[in-house]
Formats: structure tokens, sequence, C-alpha cells
């Protein structure tokens, strides 16, 4: 595949650098779209402005881009539906009852660790799909966070390292499926087993992951913060204030303050009973689009179809028990999908940019250059760090598994490097690459679940996934100087 060398750079730092130092993520990513059109037009500003604009409709030429911009726009009409039938205000009380008889005094530190290790437990069970776990968790912990005090920013945290990570780490979803078939193309020696034997191999080799559950499970135990995530801490302790005063909130009012009907009663169980039929119906549709095989399933029609199967739940539900009537419900639907067109426009320019990187070659440019100056012992390590790289320009995991896959298996064993340590490798940097980019949709669902500034949250996540990055840099670095 031809590349564009150092300039295939330059819209991914672009997009990246501007969304960190301006705060404003929408500009960002159409200045990197804009200048990656103009380098691939040659340096014709006319010409390059207009494929610019054909290259955001391009995006609706992918059918799983298409159905995550969809299930974007569903989520707002969940999230306002179960806000309209009084089912977030039911939870919440029913929650917030069960914590104050559990505290003897009116501290809050109990009850705050509870909260956060619960958000942080659901989040890792829902292993089965990491949108599915980011968006349970948002809806089901945000008012019970705010009720406490605690920052946006924190659930945000939560919620973004308690889904990938889990995700990654296990066979039984999309995320093995997809990997799996990932390492069933190379040439594996007969030795190594199946594609799935080596990809549990790796699995226990995929550090970045581990630590980054723990490290989390730490900072909730510990109550101990970093960096930005302390002055947020800060903020909310001393203001009040859940966001920044100036933040730009990733879901617009229609869906984040969807007032619950007049005269209702506040039950859970109409928040409780469409999410438990979005997560179950979750892994039938797996197995149903999988032609039988969970494993095998299509992650982007499976959510998709999860979540819409649980809007037509909850209308059901609320006409049969008096909460509202269907015209109401369709009513709040249109709102709450209104309250999510910004998200969709960022995850479209999101889409756009990875696109266009693939189209410049950023990930192989980068892949290849690294590949001429690495030493046997190094390889792991190069591995995981160009792995990370890749997934923070690019602003995709799954993006980069492609690429880094089919050159860490053949560049560990033209080195004799185990190819499983270089699997797990590849791997857990392009999650540690997905942590920290803003460009991630894993990142924007997160921040638009937990309804936070994206880049807030980004700045925030920032810290702790340098720690996990820079500690499985080491261990990679002993694993590849032992086994050199």
């Amino acid at each position: 595949m031809e590349t564009y060398g150092l300039l295939s750079l330059l819209p991914p730092v672009l997009a990246i650098g501007l969304a960190l130092w301006t705060r404003q993520v929408f500009l960002s990513l159409a200045a990197g779209l804009w200048l990656g059109f103009v380098i691939l037009a040659g340096g014709n500003l006319a010409t390059g402005t207009l494929a610019a604009m054909d290259g955001i409709v391009t995006v609706f030429e992918s059918a799983g881009n298409t159905r995550i911009i969809l299930f974007t726009l569903i989520v707002g009409a969940l999230i306002a539906l179960i806000q309209r039938s009084g089912g977030v205000a039911g939870f919440v009380a029913r929650l917030m009852a069960k914590l104050d008889r559990m505290s003897a005094t009116a501290e809050t530190k109990g009850q705050r660790k509870l909260v956060e290790l619960l958000a942080l437990g659901t989040g890792l069970l829902l292993f089965i799909e990491s949108n599915i776990s980011i968006l349970t968790v948002g809806t089901l912990y945000r008012p019970v966070f705010d009720k406490l005090g605690i920052p946006r920013e924190k659930l945000a945290y939560i919620a973004d390292s308690g889904s990938a990570p889990s995700s990654v780490l296990l066979p039984f979803n999309a995320w093995g499926a997809y990997i799996i078939g990932l390492i069933a193309a190379q040439p594996l020696a007969a030795n190594m087993g199946t594609p799935t034997d080596v990809f549990i191999r790796a699995t226990l080799m995929n550090f970045y992951p581990m630590i980054v559950i723990l490290t989390l499970v730490f900072v909730i135990v510990s109550g101990r913060d970093i960096g930005w995530m302390r002055k947020a801490e800060i903020r909310a302790k001393e203001t009040g204030l859940l966001n920044r005063e100036d933040a730009q909130i990733m879901m617009a009012d229609a869906a984040l303050d969807t007032e619950p009907k007049d005269g209702i009663s506040f039950k859970a169980r109409n928040m409780l009973i469409p999410l438990a039929l979005m997560v179950v119906l979750m892994p039938v549709f797996l197995w149903i689009t999988g032609n039988g095989n969970i494993v095998e399933g299509s992650g982007s029609k499976s959510v998709l179809y999860a979540t819409s199967f649980a809007v037509v739940g909850a209308m059901v539900l609320y006409k049969l028990t008096g909460a509202l009537r269907i015209r109401e419900s369709f009513e709040t639907v249109l709102s709450g999908m209104s309250g999510m067109v910004p998200l969709a426009i960022l995850m479209v320019l999101a889409f756009a940019l990875g696109s266009l990187c693939r189209e410049l070659g950023t990930g192989l440019y980068v892949a290849e250059t690294a590949k001429g100056f690495i030493s046997p012992a190094l390889v792991p390590a190069m591995i995981f760090l160009i792995s990370c790289f890749v997934a923070f320009s690019t602003g995709t995991s799954w993006g980069t598994f492609a690429i880094m896959v089919a050159i860490a298996v053949p560049l560990a064993q033209a080195m004799e490097v185990d190819p499983v340590l270089a699997i797990a490798a590849a791997i857990g940097g392009g999650v540690f690459g997905d942590h920290c980019s803003p460009t991630s949709d894993t990142s924007i669902i997160s921040s638009m679940a937990t309804a936070n500034d994206h880049i807030d949250h980004v700045r925030t996540q920032l810290p702790y996934a340098l720690i996990g990055g820079g500690i499985t840099t080491i261990l990679y670095l002993i694993l590849g100087f032992l086994s050199a």
C-alpha cells in the first residue's frame, strides 16, 4: 500500500493537537480532515476542500459506521424515555435510600467508594460489547454520581476504563472474534495451536488492560487522584460544579435534562427493565448475526438492534403501566434523538478522519519506519508503543489491530521473538492509544454517556493511561531482554 510518508502524520497530529489546545473538538477534527484531503489533492486547496466534503459523505458508505451513528441517536431516545418515565429518579431514590441505610453517619466517603466500585463492576460484567458497557454505566450511575457530588470526569474515566479493557481480555464477544480472525490470517507455526489458543495465551501477556483495571480499583479505594482529575475533584468539592464552568457537554439539554412527566410515580423498574432488555438482547443478536456462533456475530448490528428493541420495549412498558402514552413516548424519542445530533456529527468527523488516515497510510508508515531500528530485545516494547501511536493518531483500536497484528507476527518470527508476545503487545498498545486519543469512538461515547466535556474526559484520563502504558512498556522490555 502507498503511503504519504511524514505528510501522513500531519492530519491526525493537527486534529489532536488543536483539540487538546483549544478544546474545540469539532473545529479540530474538521481542520485535520481538510488538511488531509489537501495533501491527497497534491496541495490544491480548492480540490482538497471539495474532496473533504465528499469524504464526510463517504462515511455513510460503511454500513458499520452508519449503524454506530444511528446507535448514537437511538441512545438519546432511550435516555430521554427513561428520564421522562421517572425511571432515573426512581433508581436514584432507591439506591440513595439503600446507601443511607448502610451508612451510620453523614460521611459520604464510604458511599462514594461503594457507588464507584458498583459502576466499575457493572462495566466489567458487560464485557459482551464495549459501547453497551459504557452506555449502561453512564446512564445508570450519572444521576447517582451527581447526587454524591462526584465530578463527571470521574464517571467517564470509570466507564471508559471498564469497557474496552474487559472486552479485549475475553474471547466470547465481538472483540475476541475480530482478533481471532486477524490471528487466523497470519502465517502461524503449526506448533502454536489454533488461533483461539493463540489469542488466549496472548491475553495472559496483555498487561495494559489488566493494569488499567487494577489502577482504577486503587484510585477508587484509596481516593487518590492526580493531574486534571485531582483538579476536577477539588472543583466539585469546593464549588459543587460537576463539570467545568465553560464545559462543552457532549449531550444536548433535550437528552440530558428531560423532566419526568407530572403526576407519575417514580419507579426504578422504568429504567432497569429497558436497560436489562438491551443487555440481554446483545448476546442474542450476536448469536443470530453469527448464524448460531456468538463469537462470529456482528457487533455493530447487534448493538443497534439491541438498543432499538430496548426503546420499543420501553414504550410498550410505559403504555402498559400508564407512565406514558404512545404519543408522548414518540415525542420524547424525537426530543432525545435531537439531543444527540452534535455527537452524531462528531462521530462522522472522527470516522472520516480515521478513513483518511488509512488512505494516507499513516499507520503503515509509522509501523514500517520503526521496523528499521528495532533489535530483538526491544521488539515487544516497540510494537506496544507503535500500536499506541497508531491508535492515538487514527482514533481506532480495531483499525490498529488490523495493521499491527499483520506486522507484529512476521516481524517477531523473522527476529526470533515469541509471536504470541508480539500479538499481546500489538493488542494492548491499540487499547492504550485508544484510551489516550480524543478521536476514539469509545472515548467519545464515554463523554456522551456521562454528559461530560469530551476534552476534559481525555485530559483527566490521560495521566492514568500513561501510568498503565509506562508500566506495561517496562514489563515488555523485561520480557524482551529475558527472551532475547
